[in-house]
């Protein structure tokens, strides 16, 4: 089975509501053009398993748990209390805030602090009606992450009617205060516009939150620099930000960085370090990357021919819905033996989804 040139499908930021979605679409399995460098035509967008999207809403900036966004750097301000709370001891770190507030009734971070942890539950029974008390007590004392977190409960209805108006005001407060998650979420808002001057806030919004490494608006900002949405239109720079928010640990970015490394789009040709980055999304349990792996360990490039891993990867693809005739024709002379070990490892590989 030849490999052709891996390529994105249609890239579509369709706007608040429906969520801006990055759709990749699937290497034919077909032998390659013979004129050098042509690529695959678009294909259609694929079917939801294979999606990948760029959600709304990032986590509150305090969230220990936010996918795609790094924790808060300690705020000086919140010492022991921020402190516990970064240690996961979420009732001394409630204790804590109560007698920072105690000792100083203005003092924002403790409020923002206490806001979330009623807001997540920790600690103390989650109670969103609290939580906007608090943090807008604390966005009353200017603070940005108290604003930011102000803006996605009144987006999604959180311990107050839903007002979407006010939503965008709160991220807009905390955005020009500079707040990462504030600028990344009033992007998106932004990006729904059909202004050209919200579209260029959007990319100013984006790059803001993107250099200050939050991998889901380093992924956006590479979308719109390979689509030439609001900025001229640069692979080279849209396989930077891909790449850094790949190593900041962006499932989608990897998948999309390793396509361009494939091909040698933006940046050099490496199919080694491609298979590298498709590797280790695939070990995360994306679907994509499962399957452009199966096709480099069939045709022996970025890392050795190896039949077995290729079945394997191919039948984890497979049990989210990314079946492959190509690969299951290229896979079928395995012996008993060796479809065994395949269909065990592909049992293992196929949690990794879940």
């Amino acid at each position: 089975m030849g490999i052709a040139t891996l390529r994105s499908g249609a890239f579509s930021l369709a706007m608040i509501g429906a969520c801006a979605v990055l759709a990749l679409g699937v290497g034919s399995g077909q032998a390659a053009p013979k004129q050098p460098a042509t690529k695959e035509p678009a294909a259609q967008t694929p079917a939801k398993p294979n999606q990948l999207n760029l959600t709304r809403e990032l986590p509150s900036p305090y969230s220990p748990n936010a996918e795609g966004a790094k924790p808060a750097s300690p705020n000086p301000n919140a010492d022991a209390a921020y402190g516990a709370y970064q240690r996961g001891r979420y009732v001394t770190a409630f204790r804590e805030a109560t007698k920072r507030i105690e000792a100083n009734p203005k003092d924002a971070a403790a409020m923002t602090l206490l806001g979330e942890l009623y807001n997540q539950g920790l600690g103390v029974k989650q109670d969103p009606k609290r939580a906007h008390e608090w943090y807008r007590l604390a966005a009353a004392q200017n603070d940005a992450n108290a604003m930011a977190s102000l803006g996605l409960m009144a987006m999604d209805g959180r311990g107050q009617p839903k007002d979407e108006k006010a939503a965008r005001s709160w991220l807009e407060q905390a955005a020009r205060k500079g707040q990462p998650s504030a600028c990344y979420n009033l992007a998106l808002i932004q990006l729904a516009s059909d202004k050209p001057a919200d579209l260029a806030a959007a990319v100013a919004n984006f790059r803001a939150a993107a250099e200050a490494e939050v991998p889901a608006a380093q992924y956006a900002l590479g979308v719109l620099y390979l689509q030439g949405k609001g900025v001229a239109k640069d692979t080279t720079q849209a396989a930077q930000w891909f790449r850094r928010a790949a190593d900041n640990g962006d499932l989608g970015a990897e998948v999309e960085f390793a396509i361009r490394l494939f091909n040698g789009d933006g940046v050099a040709k490496d199919e080694a370090r491609a298979a590298r980055y498709f590797l280790h999304a695939a070990q995360r349990g994306n679907a994509i990357a499962q399957n452009r792996i199966a096709k480099l360990y069939v045709a022996g490039r970025g890392v050795p021919k190896n039949l077995v891993e290729a079945a394997a990867w191919n039948l984890a693809a497979a049990s989210q819905g990314r079946s492959d005739a190509g690969l299951d024709q290229a896979t079928a002379g395995l012996n008993p033996d060796e479809r065994k070990r395949a269909e065990a490892l592909a049992a293992d590989r196929a949690n990794l989804s879940q």
